[in-house]
């Protein structure tokens, strides 16, 4: 089958790429693109291993076409960072254990982030429900809503820090004067 050759918006750049007009974004991701974060799990849209945001959404890329996303903005695991710096839900991932064979890690990562974004202090019911088509066999998800808590406290801290002003310019070693 004659391949097209499509632009793609992922991780905040336009990748041109030539795609079987019957292959799914899961395949183009990881076979074309080399982006191999996004796993393939059932492959039927069960498990939620294949999430990525499109738009800012959670969505399984092994049911959608690459055809019909031109122009729409995709993002991937590889996308989460920023400039290097690590999304804070990554952290608290790391740091509280969340992740155990990390095969479900990148799909439940990109869920939850994209929760914190619409709701930056999620219950626990909130949170069930934005991870619901995500599955995991290792972590009874105890630790990955824990590890959602804690990013959400992350992230209030550092809006809050950005808000504060930085020290004065006043000439003397950047100490403020009263």
């Amino acid at each position: 089958m004659q391949r097209m050759l499509i632009t793609l918006n992922i991780n905040g750049e336009e990748r041109e790429v030539a795609v079987q007009p019957h292959h799914t974004l899961l395949e183009v991701l990881r076979e074309d693109l080399g982006l191999i974060g996004t796993k393939h799990g059932c492959e039927l849209g069960e498990c939620g291993a294949c999430t990525i945001l499109l738009d800012g959404a959670p969505v399984l890329s092994c049911l959608l076409l690459p055809l019909a996303l031109q122009g729409r903005a995709i993002t991937t695991i590889e996308g989460l960072e920023d400039h290097g710096q690590l999304h804070p839900l990554q952290e608290t991932f790391a740091e509280l254990g969340a992740a155990q064979c990390g095969y479900c890690t990148p799909g439940m990562l990109l869920a939850g982030a994209a929760l914190l974004a619409h709701n930056t202090h999620p219950s626990r019911e909130a949170m069930k429900e934005a991870l619901a088509g995500n599955l995991c066999r290792c972590t009874g998800y105890t630790k990955i809503y824990e590890a959602i808590e804690a990013a959400s406290e992350r992230m209030d801290e550092e809006k809050h820090k950005a808000a504060l002003p930085g020290p004065s310019s006043n000439g003397i070693g950047g100490k403020r004067r009263l």
